[in-house]
């Protein structure tokens, strides 16, 4: 038998100037896992979508650990990520976009991923975490 998972979590979320979006999760069992989060603002104008954060960066943070343990501004058009988005059906984003994403591999544990503007502005944001296979 297999043990159900979730594979997949995202918010979307109108952030005002100068706050900043929080999301947890859970690696849970006993042996790390990597998983690909991604804070989105100018990929979402392909949805038609108005009013996206023009730049937003996202800070991942662990439980037990005082300083963010990673964090991503711009992912830069790495072709790494971006075999990430199709293994998991994210939808593509540009290579020179401002929008931002990690691949990490993290063990079990309580995590948070924040999402605020780079440059202290506003706008709607998606954040989303995947479970890579």
């Amino acid at each position: 038998t297999s043990t159900p998972r979730l594979v997949n979590v995202s918010a979307l979320k109108q952030i005002g100037a100068g706050e900043t979006l929080t999301a947890g999760f859970v690696v849970g069992g006993s042996g790390s896992k990597t998983v690909l989060i991604r804070a989105i603002g100018p990929g979402l104008a392909q949805f038609g979508l108005p009013g996206t954060m023009p730049d937003p960066k996202l800070t991942l943070n662990q439980a037990s650990v005082a300083a963010p343990i990673n964090a991503n501004n711009d992912w830069g058009g790495s072709a790494a990520t971006a075999a990430a988005f199709t293994s998991v059906g994210a939808f593509a984003l540009t290579p020179s976009s401002k929008d931002a994403a990690l691949v990490v591999t993290l063990g079990p544990g309580n995590y948070t991923v924040q999402v605020a503007a780079a440059d202290g502005t506003g706008g709607i944001a998606l954040v989303e975490v995947y479970e890579l296979p």
